[in-house]
């Protein structure tokens, strides 16, 4: 498999985008993962990578998501951006996963990318905006990996993302391939689409298409429309981590999770103080779907190390999480977490009521599974997740 995998990003990816990754995503995300454990040992708290929500604004309306954008348009500065960089720089923070909302309609979107070459980006997008152009200018800037999602096969995605997104997503990969670009699929497995998209047939047909990496997500019932029909039970959760195992040893592509460690504990990357998300309005909040804040990029003159490693509600939500699982507090203990928020004086940032959305969740399991463990039985992927950016990675 290893040496189908090396032929495979060899053959099918530009060898000066090649290059950029390795230098840029590979290596510079090393040197990061080194320089936040020595922030950690000095008792800073400042993440190897960080998420920026450019904007809310999407073209789509996907059931369970917590992007609310109409009538409350919300857009992260290009003032905002450059001194996030710039403060993530000075840490050595090089990558930056720029996500929305859809991120090819922010407006800067592209100056962004020119302006920061000794960075790499991975844009997560619904992938119908690959046009031949967007296409040529991703491949001469070299310093960007697309993530595209895609939530099962053509009926499960469109029902879930709309009527003509599986196809217009498809044009899109193919267009990606054809100029010979890194890039990879995310998958958001649901109680819907778990057979499928755990799949042999669905692995293959991606690597057909010329993805290098698929990256998969567990649901998580947020947002206006929390539809938790699609949420996983725990025989779906145990099911989702021995399949994952499986289908690493047989197939050419770089299978990421960003649940479990090397010995097939649960993580939660918030908690452990590995990556924040930043919100399109500039609240700095523990990740994505957890839209929630007590401080801004704009504080304290714009120090985002300063704001971040001061940050008593950061920290308080690491000693919450650990205190209670190793997994995902939101689908575990929601009115917990809830409590946690409001003695906080959190502020809502989600632009709805995700306070009155979070006390309607039930809790759920999630894939923290205690006495269930299964570890990394691959030595590849156990070397991935203990040394290495891998899926928010380097846990051992």
């Amino acid at each position: 498999m290893l040496l189908r995998l090396a032929c495979r990003f060899l053959s099918e990816v530009s060898p000066r985008l090649l290059w950029k990754a390795g230098r840029l995503w590979a290596w510079q995300g090393m040197r990061s993962l080194r320089a936040h454990r020595r922030r950690v040992a000095r008792g800073e708290l400042f993440p190897p990578f960080l998420f920026l929500a450019l904007t809310n604004a999407c073209n789509l309306r996907c059931h369970g998501c917590w992007i609310h954008f109409p009538g409350r348009l919300a857009v992260l500065s290009l003032e905002d951006v450059q001194g996030i960089i710039a403060a993530g720089k000075r840490q050595q923070v090089s990558f930056y996963t720029l996500l929305g909302g859809e991120p090819f309609l922010y407006p800067d979107l592209w100056t962004i990318l020119e302006q920061h070459p000794d960075c790499y980006f991975q844009i997560i997008t619904n992938g119908m905006f690959f046009t031949e152009e967007n296409v040529r200018r991703v491949r001469q800037l070299g310093n960007v990996t697309p993530l595209v999602s895609i939530d099962g096969l053509a009926q499960q995605n469109d029902d879930r993302r709309g009527p003509g997104v599986y196809q217009s997503a498809m044009d899109g990969l193919d267009r990606l391939q054809r100029a010979k670009i890194l890039y990879g699929v995310a998958t958001v497995a649901t109680a819907q689409n778990l057979d499928d998209v755990l799949s042999d047939q669905y692995v293959q047909d991606f690597i057909q298409r010329g993805a290098l990496y698929l990256w998969y997500y567990v649901y998580r019932p947020v947002g206006e429309d929390p539809s938790p029909q699609y949420c996983l039970s725990r025989e779906q959760l145990l099911q989702l981590r021995r399949r994952l195992l499986e289908l690493r040893r047989r197939h050419p592509i770089v299978i990421i999770d960003t649940y479990w460690d090397a010995q097939g504990r649960a993580v939660c990357p918030a908690a452990l103080g590995l990556g924040f998300h930043i919100g399109p309005s500039g609240s700095i909040e523990p990740c994505p779907p957890l839209s929630f804040a007590c401080e801004t990029v704009r504080d304290h003159q714009r120090d985002l190390f300063q704001t971040i490693n001061a940050s008593q509600y950061l920290r308080g939500f690491q000693e919450f999480v650990t205190a209670r699982t190793r997994g995902c507090v939101i689908l575990e203990r929601p009115q917990e977490l809830l409590q946690y928020l409001r003695d906080s004086h959190a502020a809502d940032s989600s632009g709805r009521d995700a306070y009155a959305e979070l006390a309607s969740l039930e809790p759920r399991t999630s894939h923290h599974l205690p006495g269930e463990e299964l570890a990394e039985d691959f030595w590849f992927y156990r070397m991935l997740k203990r040394q290495m950016f891998f899926g928010m990675g380097a846990y051992g």
